[in-house]
């Protein structure tokens, strides 16, 4: 099973064997990307004696808890991290996704409702129409049938009037033999009874062939009065025309206005978006100049590191090669006066001891030189990592080399003394050698090299560099303010952008929405023309032709009148004659 642990090495002393490695188990692998916190103990394990203190590995353990691989858990940790790093990204995206199709479905829910709604008003006024358009075919029935009524009047009157003028033209033939008639009595002719029989049965057949026009009269009447009627009724179809001319008109002058508004609205929307799109690119180009002033900072830290590391070396350099080196004064007389047994015994215990010193030294020098490895490590992993992971990163980068700035100053007194016991060591056994008759040369003083002024003009570049480092920083930060300011007003641009957008959409919306019911008016208006105008001329024809019988009707009621009061002049003139004839029969 796959286990994430933790490097703890235990150091011993000199007299203790080497320091213990010890694996601290910290998370366990359930499946490829679940982890799951332990709770146990270290596990020894000889084969990490090689990483250092501290350090992230992998290790796989056998169901026996034996170690049977370890790895490095710092590139495994930094490719999980991106993966759930980009995992986060894709949901945030997917989140964002589902938001916008959240917010679209219910424009468009709205939407439709709204378009329902239309078209259920559109359907309403189309059945509206339909029996409006019912009415009106039904009234063009009733006139097109009072039409053939008036058309079988007219045939009658025209019938009649025929009819009416042979009777005259009898009436006349009568009035003439009746003027011959008179024309005989006075030459001493008169009417015998046969004749005036005759005259009296055509003067009553005379007087039954008057027209009556009575009847008509209220037939034409009544064709009148529903002419009216339809007038009326086509009259209220001429106002819903006007009433949907002006409407049209309103909402013409609505979408004028629409427009207008519209198109200094996205003007406006254009200018602020130009705007945002210039401050979108100035804070790119502040962006990467921050970057490369902190790339900047990050490379003179670094030779301020150099330099730190540099200076440490030539302070070690100068404390080994005699400047600051303190050689413990020797008491040769005393040494001459020891025999030469007790004196290689002394060499001994000095050897002995310049021994002990030195193995400490070394695993010193070892510590040191796994504190540098980690140093080495933490600074190729932050120029590997992101923004996040570098923070953490050079927070433990400058404990790291805190700890190893301490290990080293106490190594450089160690470092001294080991040279003046080496020194020491050395003028012991050139009195031993000597004493033993060996010639021996006098130990020359080491030559003096004063390395002051370097480390004084090294101090002075770091000065110098950390000074510009903290004038680097300062406008980092301020960099950073302006950048985090700069950041939060374009999101705030870019929402009032969306909005004023969303504006824009929904005056369009609307424009469309009007310019079909302006469209829709106009129809009603066309078609409302086209159904009543034939309508309105029919109803015109018709009228002029009641006037015309009317006009007709009159003249005949004239023409019956004048009819029958010759008839009974007529009657009158042959009741005369009669009386005549009896008095001449007599």
């Amino acid at each position: 099973m796959l286990y994430l642990a933790e490097v703890q090495k235990q150091k011993g002393g000199l007299l203790s064997g080497g320091p213990k490695t010890e694996l601290k188990l910290l998370a366990c692998q359930r499946t490829d990307q679940n982890w799951s916190p332990v709770s146990e103990d270290a596990i020894t394990a000889d084969d990490a004696s090689k990483l250092n203190d501290g350090a992230l590995v992998l290790v796989e353990l056998n169901p026996n808890r034996q170690v049977q691989r370890i790895q490095e858990a710092g590139r495994p940790l930094v490719n999980m991290l991106q993966t759930f790093s980009r995992q986060l990204e894709k949901f945030k995206l997917k989140e964002d996704e589902i938001d916008q199709w959240k917010e679209s479905l219910t424009f468009q829910a709205q939407e439709m409702n709204r378009r329902e709604m239309d078209m259920e008003a559109r359907l309403e006024q189309l059945q509206q129409m339909e029996e409006e358009f019912q009415r009106l075919e039904s009234q063009k029935q009733e006139v097109e049938t009072k039409r053939e009524q008036i058309s079988q009047l007219q045939a009658d009157i025209e019938r009649n009037r025929q009819e009416l003028e042979g009777a005259w033209e009898h009436l006349r033939g009568e009035q003439r033999r009746l003027e011959e008639s008179e024309a005989d009595s006075q030459s001493g002719q008169v009417l015998d009874e046969e004749q005036s029989r005759v005259m009296s049965e055509l003067l009553e057949r005379l007087s039954h062939r008057v027209v009556p026009t009575e009847s008509v009269r209220e037939h034409l009447n009544l064709a009148l009065e529903l002419v009216e009627s339809q007038q009326a009724s086509l009259n209220s179809n001429w106002q819903k025309l006007e009433e949907k001319k002006t409407l049209a008109a309103e909402k013409e002058a609505e979408i004028k206005r629409l427009l207008e508004t519209l198109s200094d609205r996205r003007n406006a929307w254009q200018e602020a978006q130009d705007l945002l799109n210039q401050q979108k690119a100035q804070l790119t180009a502040n962006r990467e100049i921050l970057v490369i002033k902190q790339d900047y900072v990050r490379i003179i830290k670094e030779q301020l590191q150099n330099q730190d590391l540099l200076h440490q070396q030539i302070r070690s350099l100068s404390s080994t090669s005699g400047d600051m080196l303190l050689i413990q004064q020797v008491d040769v007389d005393a040494l001459e006066r020891m025999s030469v047994e007790e004196l290689q015994q002394v060499i001994q215990g000095l050897m002995q001891k310049l021994e002990m010193d030195s193995s400490f030294v070394q695993d010193q020098e070892q510590e040191l030189e796994y504190k540098q490895e980690t140093i080495d490590t933490l600074q190729k992993k932050i120029q590997e990592a992101s923004d996040e992971e570098k923070i953490s990163l050079e927070t433990e980068l400058e404990d790291e080399q805190d700890l190893y700035q301490m290990l080293n100053k106490t190594l450089v007194g160690q470092r001294r003394n080991l040279v003046q016991r080496e020194k020491l060591i050395k003028q012991h056994e050139n009195i031993l050698l000597r004493r033993q008759g060996e010639n021996v040369t006098d130990i020359e003083a080491d030559p003096h090299v004063d390395l002051s002024p370097v480390l004084l003009q090294i101090k002075t570049q770091q000065q110098q560099q950390s000074e510009e480092v903290q004038k680097l920083e300062h406008e980092i930060s301020e960099l950073s303010a302006a950048i985090e300011m700069d950041q939060g007003m374009i999101e705030h641009q870019t929402e009032d952008q969306n909005q004023k957008q969303q504006e824009c959409q929904e005056i369009e919306a609307s424009l469309l929405s009007l310019r079909t019911e302006v469209a829709e008016c106009w129809g009603h208006v066309n078609v409302y023309q086209e159904v009543s105008q034939p309508i309105q001329d029919s109803i015109e024809d018709l009228r002029h032709k009641l006037q015309g019988i009317a006009d007709s009707l009159a003249e005949v009621q004239e023409s019956g009148d004048h009819q029958l009061q010759t008839i009974n002049e007529m009657r009158h003139t042959l009741q005369g004659l009669m009386s005549q004839s009896e008095l001449l029969a007599s």
